[in-house]
């Protein structure tokens, strides 16, 4: 059985001196995003992936529906799975974030792709992106562009949920 709730919060934005993305919410309550950043690509690059944690901080599910950005034409989510040593993507069209839950996009597993993009990410560089939720409705955030191959962005440390780990083959 589904369950339909509307939760109404206000957006706040914190971001740290470095300009790395520690937390940002759509309500104290409801979702939060944190450690959000990217991937430099390199030049003539079409694609691109962005790499987060989001917190269900609320006692109902919600399901994140979608992203725009301004630098790629589209935002797709996608899983990674492998078998029989194939690993393959396959687009996602909405994801769910059980109450209480963190669910952790990194790299070699489930992650935002920016379909199209419209120049090169470069290593420095804070790209927006605002994530739409069912419930929580909107919330935008910023990612830190990390170093071409980089499998943790910028300053995560310990933070990184396993993000430093190895992509299958």
């Amino acid at each position: 059985m589904k369950l339909t709730y509307k939760l109404i919060g206000a957006l706040a934005v914190a971001l740290s001196v470095s300009g790395q993305v520690e937390a940002q919410t759509a309500d104290a309550n409801t979702i939060a995003v944190e450690h959000v950043w990217a991937r430099a690509t390199p030049a003539g690059a079409k694609a691109g992936a962005v790499y987060m944690t989001v917190v269900n901080k609320s006692a109902i599910p919600d399901r994140l529906l979608g992203a725009t950005t301004p630098v790629a034409d589209k935002v797709q989510f996608h899983s990674v799975s492998e078998a029989n040593g194939v690993s393959s993507m396959r687009e996602l069209p909405a994801m769910d974030i059980p109450p209480g839950a963190k669910v952790i996009l990194k790299p070699g597993d489930t992650h935002a792709m920016l379909v199209g993009l419209k120049q090169p990410l470069k290593e420095g560089q804070t790209i927006p992106l605002t994530l739409d939720f069912e419930k929580a409705g909107k919330v935008n955030v910023a990612a830190s562009v990390a170093k071409v191959g980089a499998m943790q962005g910028g300053s995560m440390g310990s933070m990184a949920h396993g993000a430093d780990k190895p992509m299958k083959k």
